[in-house]
């Protein structure tokens, strides 16, 4: 049997998981609806955010229960090819037992976003129920030492387990072995952009379209690599995420919470990392960068005043940088498109520095 080109592979599965993820997208909301799991929106954010009051989140749920779903299926029937369903799911796709197209280093990104994806399903549960009642989520500090535990346990499985500790330069032929300097350096760039998706997270649409862009990105960097099973994860997240898209889209009937934002910056992460062009990343997620750069220089401005005058000033009229320019007067959507045109150009610009 000869085996589909990986391109082909890979477009495919973004097909199915975009259809898979609308499919099942109406009955979620039913049921999120249902239960009564919605959106607090926090007093400080612009007035007309007011009416979202109540939109069912934990969306995230949507589209990473497909890839997840999809993916184990897939590497499933290649490890139990001998068995009638494995060599069914196998002939579907037209590739043969053994296929570098699925491989065991995809299971890797599964846990990450199973484990960051659990991490914010409680964050949003205790937004929605916990005893502060105040949209705000779990503890700021305890979250954070979650996020740092689980990314310091990911950068030793990088390190240890798939023999990943190094760095490529655009226009450097070889990449250059960090040693054990990789860990630390691994552990910031996971919970830095977990954070950074998360923060990126206030628009509807947003965090979803330019999250689908980078992917896309860091799939055709994977394939010019010859990271088939991790181009094939990065397009089938890109194609479940267009499907979250469809629900997300001003005005959103869905919103994603921490439990797509958390393991959408995590996978993010990680894949970059396993593609070696992590320093493409805050390129490709150029958006992200600057949304968090936003929030801290907006609170070190305002403390370096306050401290020096008694009376602390701000750079941006209100932080993340998309409240800024909602305030200025564009609207959500006008924000959300020219951010998304904006991320697409990074991430053509990331592919065109991985070729060098």
């Amino acid at each position: 049997m000869q085996d589909a080109h990986p391109v082909s592979f890979a477009l495919t599965l973004a097909t199915i998981s975009f259809l898979l993820t609308v499919i099942w997208g109406r009955p979620l909301i039913n049921e999120l609806k249902r239960r009564g799991i919605g959106k607090k929106i926090h007093i400080e954010e612009p007035g007309g955010h007011q009416v979202k009051t109540g939109t069912p989140t934990i969306g995230g749920i949507l589209f990473l229960a497909p890839v997840f779903i999809i993916t184990v299926l897939l590497n499933l029937a290649n490890l139990l090819s001998g068995l009638e369903w494995g060599k069914a799911i196998l002939r579907i796709f037209n590739f043969a037992e053994g296929s570098p197209l699925i491989g065991k280093s995809i299971l890797f990104p599964l846990v990450v976003i199973l484990a960051f994806g659990y991490l914010g399903v409680r964050d949003d549960l205790a937004g929605i129920y916990g005893k502060r009642n105040d949209g705000q989520g779990m503890i700021a500090r305890v979250k954070a030492s979650y996020q740092t535990l689980l990314a310091t346990a990911i950068a030793l499985g990088l390190y240890f387990v798939l023999d990943i500790h190094s760095v490529a330069i655009p226009g450097v032929a070889q990449k250059i072995d960090l040693g054990l300097l990789y860990i630390p350096i691994a552990v910031f760039i996971i919970v830095s952009f977990t954070n950074a998706v998360n923060l990126t997270d206030g628009l509807d649409g947003l965090a979803g379209s330019t999250s689908a862009i980078a992917f896309s990105a860091y799939g055709v960097i994977a394939y010019l690599q010859g990271q088939y099973p991790l181009m094939s994860f990065c397009f089938t997240m890109a194609g479940a995420l267009f499907a979250f898209l469809w629900y997300n889209a001003y005005p959103a009937q869905l919103f994603m919470g921490d439990a797509g934002a958390l393991a959408l910056g995590a996978a993010l992460a990680v894949v970059a990392l396993m593609t070696g062009q992590w320093l493409l990343l805050p390129i490709v997620g150029i958006v992200f960068v600057a949304e968090t750069l936003s929030v801290s220089l907006q609170v070190t401005y305002f403390k370096w005043t306050k401290r020096r005058t008694g009376q602390g000033k701000r750079i941006f009229k209100m932080a993340p940088l998309h409240y800024h320019f909602e305030l200025l007067g564009w609207s959500e959507t006008h924000v959300m498109f020219r951010f998304f045109i904006v991320s697409m150009l990074a991430g053509m610009l990331g592919v065109a520095l991985a070729l060098l």
